[in-house]
Parts: structure tokens; sequence; C-alpha cells
């Protein structure tokens, strides 16, 4: 026998589910890029970034020139859930839940008015949370064309597009000060072209394969900033890989960032980003050629020193969302696991690659046998640096002495071997490494130090001398130096 069961039909209370709508979490950045993500899957090639205010009210909008909406398109674009999340979308499609354009804007503001155009017909609808609130409705309001014509920066809206503004900006935390919140305004409206900069760059800069797509924010084109610097000379790129999920194809492409030495202190500064090379180093995903997450390695590597060069690229289909569990802001996704064996090869390669430019310098001085004052030596302890007593000048010094007195001097030397502040000069070279005086050796010492070893080896010409220096430190560091100084110590016939 089958028992029927009972049912209930149980809509969310508008008033409450709409506040909680707000808060999934969203910031003016990433709700900005949202509406940016529903232009560029219109086909815009214009997009518009307008601020100002309103008496003392500040007011955003977005306006592009894509392909618009008729009405019954634009009143089921508002609509909360407008599409299915596992229906099929278009390859080039960044939209995802259809709830994009609802809930980024009513994360930052409590009134959504939306204006569009195409092929002749114009309409607009609005939501104002005010009014579902008191009304507990799901009330959505139309605008005249007298109502339209008042809207701030509608003017800019061409004959076939959408605009979207936020009023009632709720959300800005201008502060308490009133002579302080057009600055804080700005400063925010600064933040967010930065970000639109790096998580658009590729549409900014026209990539092959990619129309381009300008974006201004109050009429000044905001610049692409690739996180790659693939066009320097200085950098390393790794050949690049297809790693296949079923039909369809994830694209890896690896990079090692130049090393401070090799680019000038504003390129390394701006490639560091705001947060820092360590920070930013790591995965680099997007869908559809948008950045959806950056500055990880998804627990597969640790964010170290000696490894912050490196940054993956990882291009995604839409057609994967649902293996990558994309959040609803699409700036949170995770590897499947289908994925995080392949990836995990990908980051010990780029991750040992990226090692190379700390090591590099080191290495050539090996191979030409430099001797060097400080010496490191790894044993079942772990790795220390010491003083090297075989260093030519220590050495000098150690010989002339007698044996209490050189038994006194290698107890000093030992003390400031152990005595190397590692903590303090590892924290500057992470965040200053260009401030950090490695060749600090002025004339007056390098003569003085040149006269040491030139006691206990006498007889030598100046060329001779000068390959017998020229491999020990600080003189390999200073060569032309050295050689100057040289003549003036030895006087040939």
């Amino acid at each position: 026998m089958v028992i029927a069961m009972e049912e209930s039909v149980l809509p969310p209370a508008p008033a409450a589910m709409i506040e909680a709508l707000r808060d999934i979490g969203y910031s003016l950045q990433a709700a900005v890029a949202d509406i940016i993500d529903n232009s560029i899957s219109a086909g815009a090639r214009l997009v518009d970034i307008r601020y100002g205010w309103q008496g003392d009210q500040p007011w955003i909008a977005i306006i592009d020139n894509g392909d618009g909406m008729s009405p019954p398109e634009l009143i089921e674009a508002m609509r909360l859930g407008s599409k299915n999340p596992r229906a099929t979308r278009s390859r080039n499609d960044l939209g995802r839940f259809g709830l994009g354009l609802k809930t980024a804007s009513f994360s930052q503001c409590r009134q959504l008015t939306v204006v569009t155009r195409q092929s002749g017909q114009q309409s607009a609808w609005q939501w104002d949370l005010d009014k579902v609130a008191a009304r507990n409705e799901w009330v959505l309001l139309s605008f005249d064309t007298t109502q339209q014509a008042g809207l701030p920066g509608i003017e800019e809206l061409q004959s076939q597009g959408t605009y979207v503004l936020w009023s009632k900006l709720d959300r800005l935390d201008l502060g308490g000060n009133s002579a302080q919140v057009q600055a804080v305004m700005n400063a925010r409206i600064d933040a967010t072209r930065q970000h639109i900069s790096l998580v658009f760059h590729r549409f900014l800069c026209g990539e092959k394969g990619l129309k381009r797509v300008d974006i201004r924010v109050n009429y000044a084109p905001i610049a692409p900033f690739d996180p790659f610097n693939a066009k320097s000379l200085s950098g390393n790129v790794l050949p690049g890989e297809r790693i296949f999920i079923g039909n369809e194809v994830v694209k890896v492409q690896a990079y090692t960032l130049p090393h401070h030495s090799m680019v000038s202190p504003d390129e390394y500064e701006k490639y560091a980003g705001e947060d820092g090379y360590l920070k930013n180093q790591g995965f680099y995903v997007y869908r559809n050629c948008r950045l959806i997450v950056h500055g990880t390695w998804f627990r597969m590597a640790k964010m170290a020193e000696l490894t912050k060069l490196a940054r993956v690229k990882v291009d995604i289909p839409n057609t994967l969302d649902h293996l990558w569990t994309l959040d609803v802001r699409k700036s949170r996704a995770i590897p499947p696991e289908i994925l995080r064996r392949r990836l995990k090869q990908v980051v010990d390669q780029i991750c040992n690659g990226s090692r190379r430019p700390y090591t590099h310098r080191g290495t050539v001085m090996a191979n030409r046998q430099t001797k060097s004052v400080w010496m490191r030596r790894i044993d079942r302890d772990g790795i220390n640096y010491q003083i090297d007593l075989e260093h030519p000048i220590i050495s000098e010094l150690r010989m002339d002495l007698a044996n209490e007195e050189r038994r006194r001097l290698d107890a000093i030397l030992r003390l400031v071997g152990m005595a190397f502040p590692a903590p303090q000069f590892f924290n500057d070279f992470a965040n200053e490494p260009n401030r950090i005086d490695q060749g600090g050796v002025n004339s007056g010492l390098l003569q003085e130090l040149l006269t040491l070893i030139l006691e206990g080896n006498t007889g030598l010409s100046r060329e001779s001398f000068f390959d017998l220096v020229s491999c020990i430190e600080p003189f390999a560091s200073n060569l032309e130096a050295t050689r100057q100084i040289i003549p003036k110590l030895i006087q040939e016939n």
C-alpha cells in the first residue's frame, strides 16, 4: 500500500531572504567584476565604470555597449536564480548561477536600477530593498522614460547596451568624517581599478583569441596587469601542458618571474603586487580567460621564500565548473582530485625551477672557485654558515700570529660566525632585497686588503697578482676597482 505524503510549499520570506543574500561575502572589487562579467558575456567592447554624488549620496554605475536585452529578457535577468547552474552555457559565458547581477549589487547597495536598449526598444526595472522589506514581497519596480532621464550617467548608454546603477550604497563604509568621505570613496574605487586590471588583464590587452575590451573609470582607461610579466626577457617560461578531462582540456603554463638583480627596481616592485611576491606566488586559475583565484598552491606546496617567483597559469573552461566547486562570487575554486596529482607534479617542477634565480649566482661563483669569506656547511644537525679560516686574507693573518694569538682569533671568528643574524637577514631579503648592500667595499679597504695578500706573494707581476686575487672576495665582486689599485702596489720595470 502506497501512503500519500503530505506536501507543503514554503517559499522563502522575501524580507529575510533578501538580507541574507546581501552577506554572501562580496567585496566592492568582486561585485564590480561580477557585473563586468555580464557585460563581456553580452559582447561588450567598452565598459564604463562611473561614480559620483547626488547631493550627499554616492552612486556607482556600470555601463556597457553589449547586446542589451529585450524587455522580457530584462525582467528575467532581474529574477533571482534566473539561470540553472547545471544548464549548458555558451563557452564564452562568464556567468554561472544566474545570481551575479543581483547578489553582487545587493551586497553593495539597497537600490539596483537596470536600463537596457536593444533593437530600438528601451526598458528599465528597479529592485528597492526597502520596499521589499516593508511589503515582504518580491516587488520589482518599473521605470518610465521620465524617471530614466534623471538617472546619473544615463547619457553614456549607447543605442545598444546595458546600464546598471547602484544607489543607497549602505555598505561602502566611507567613515564618519564628512570631509574625508570623497577621499575614501576614491581610494575604494582605486582598489577596484587595480583588481579589474588583474582579473580582466587578458581581455584588456586583447590576447590572441580574445576580442579586446576597454574598461574605463570616469573615462580614464584601465591598463592590464599581467602577473606573469610574460614580455620580460629575464624571466623563465616552462613548456605548456594540456591535461584532458574527458573531452575537455585544462591548460597549464608555468612561469618564473625575473630575479630582482635582472630587472629595474620599479619593475621588480610592480610585479610584486600589493601583497608582495611571497603571497602572490602559486596558481592563477582562469575560467574562460577571467581570473578566478590566485596566490595559492592549494596545499600542494608551502608559500616559501625560495618559490616566491613561481606562478602557474591554469586555464579551465566553464564546462568544468562542477568539478572545481566554483562559488557564487567566482572568487573561489578547488581543483578536482582527477587533476591534483598532475598539478602536484607541475608544482614540484616549477618550484625547483624558481629556486634557480637565488642559487644561480652562487653556482657561478663556485664554478670559478671564488673564495668567499663565508663557508656554508651541511651536516646532520642542519645547515650553518661559518667564517672560512682558509680564506687567503684570514689565512695570511693567522700565519703571522703566535699559537696563542691564533687560537684567540679563531675563537673570535667562530663567535662572529655563530652570531650571524640569519632571521633578520632573511626578513630583509624577503621584503626589501634591493636595499641590501652586498658590495659596499671602498677603494681604501680594497687597497689595504690587497697589501696584506701581496706581502705573502712578492715577486708577482701585475697580471699574475690580478689573476690570483680575482677569485677571492671581496676582489671578485670589485674587479675593476681592484685592477686600478694593483699598479699602485706593484711597480714594474
